[in-house]
């Protein structure tokens, strides 16, 4: 009943064009009425899987949406990339765009970060003549590995909450592990594929300025103390615990996400808005705007809830959980899958993720010797593979880099499978090295 619940799912999402959040609906209810539920069970549990997935969630991507709409506005990104690529010169021009990317990444989307990268990877590409592959792929891996695997990104989080992953640790684990997933796929195949693919610098460039601000930019170490800042407190927080330090909770306060996102927030307001002019009204409607984005997002990942909620309550998780268990197939290559299946059916790497988490979070939850946080890592692995023409990241990298749709599936399309197979790779290994049996 579970397979033929995902197979509708996926026909809802990918024949009938419903959009992802009214398919999780429809595919929760369809699997719980199947199964024997009562009606109002159902309904019931659609609730509770909802609530769940929204009530820790929608606060940590509502205010890290917020830190990064701050951070754009003030031109950080670009100063921070500017001071990296002055640090490194431009012999190393290409790892300072990496590190500012990855640094960039962290609290700022996808498409956001990448209109604000793109200017330079432009500037650099046209002053040293090389093929704008050089300097592009190390900054779309380095975005598009960050959004993909480090919370407070959508998508990461979203799966570390229906999975009960400690987020301070998969912060970490996920920034540890984008970093080999950037270099492979952006420096490595990015300088390969350059020597023998020459994409100029594409006509966009000259149409499109950059927009610049009558106010001064903030400092780099501003910026850098505003990026680093929510995970100061909750590693603070987390190693506190594990040194069973007494603090009275008041590290284990600060230390939560709320709080460290909110001190964050409110902090990415004064220094890149009350600091560089802006009014109270200009504050709350960058504020507002923030949001906007998220609201979609915000209803997928309660679909999500909903449906994971299903299938716990039904019986069928713990079922298959233990079959799982007791098989020799390891649970990181079925959550790998399965959020890859997702992906490249419907395109989404959040959609894909997230509605991956619901599918394989009560399969997995309290499997010996598998953490959630390991889960976690290769779920978000998984749904990073393969972006090809049903995915809006696609074009975004077709358009600003003038490529045809075949010069973008041998650049951008053969990166993101790399640094996905990288990604499962490295994680298979830790779980050998360090997993318990």
């Amino acid at each position: 009943m579970t397979l033929g619940a995902i197979a509708l799912l996926l026909f809802l999402i990918l024949a009938v064009r419903l959009h992802a959040f009214l398919a999780l609906l429809i595919s929760s209810m369809a699997l719980g009425l199947s199964v024997g539920m009562a009606p109002l069970k159902v309904i019931k549990s659609i609730q509770t899987g909802f609530g769940e997935a929204l009530g820790f969630i929608a606060v940590v991507v509502a205010l890290g949406a917020m830190i990064g709409r701050f951070l754009e506005h003030s031109g950080g990104g670009r100063v921070l990339a500017d001071w990296l690529l002055s640090k490194f010169g431009k012999e190393n021009a290409v790892w300072a765009v990496l590190v500012a990317a990855f640094l960039v990444g962290l609290p700022i989307f996808f498409e956001v970060g990448f209109i604000i990268m793109v200017p330079l990877a432009w500037s650099l590409a046209r002053e040293s003549k090389k093929s704008l592959l050089f300097y592009g792929l190390p900054m779309t891996a380095a975005l598009t590995v960050t959004h993909a695997m480090v919370p407070p990104h959508p998508a990461p989080s979203a799966a570390a909450s229906l999975l009960g992953a400690d987020l301070g640790l998969t912060i970490l684990y996920g920034a540890l592990l984008s970093i080999p997933m950037a270099i492979s796929g952006g420096i490595i195949y990015g300088r390969w594929i350059a020597n023998r693919l020459y994409i100029p610098i594409p006509e966009i460039a000259a149409r499109l300025k950059e927009e610049k601000s009558d106010l001064p930019p903030p400092s780099v170490g501003l910026v850098i103390l505003i990026l680093l800042l929510p995970v100061s407190f909750i590693f603070a927080s987390s190693i506190a615990d594990l040194a069973k330090f007494d603090t009275g909770g008041a590290l284990g306060f600060f230390g939560h996400p709320f709080t460290a996102l909110l001190i964050t927030a409110l902090a990415a307001m004064y220094v890149f808005g009350i600091r560089r002019g802006l009014n109270r009204d200009q504050l709350g409607k960058m504020a507002t705007d923030s949001l906007m984005p998220i609201g979609t997002l915000l209803a997928i990942m309660g679909g999500g809830g909903a449906f994971k909620q299903i299938i716990v309550d039904s019986g069928v998780g713990p079922y298959a959980g233990q079959l799982l268990a007791s098989s020799a197939i390891s649970p990181l290559v079925v959550a790998y899958t399965v959020a890859a299946g997702m992906r490249m059916a419907q395109g989404s790497a959040t959609v894909a993720i997230i509605t991956a988490a619901g599918i394989v979070a009560p399969l997995v939850k309290g499997i010996p010797g598998y953490t959630p946080e390991m889960i976690v890592l290769a779920l978000c692995a998984g749904g990073t593979v393969l972006s090809h023409v049903n995915d809006a990241g696609f074009w975004i990298v077709n358009e600003y880099f003038g490529m045809t749709v075949p010069q973008t599936l041998r650049s951008w399309t053969t990166m993101k499978v790399i640094t996905s197979l990288v990604g499962i790779t490295c994680i298979l290994i830790a779980q050998a090295l360090f997993g318990k049996a």
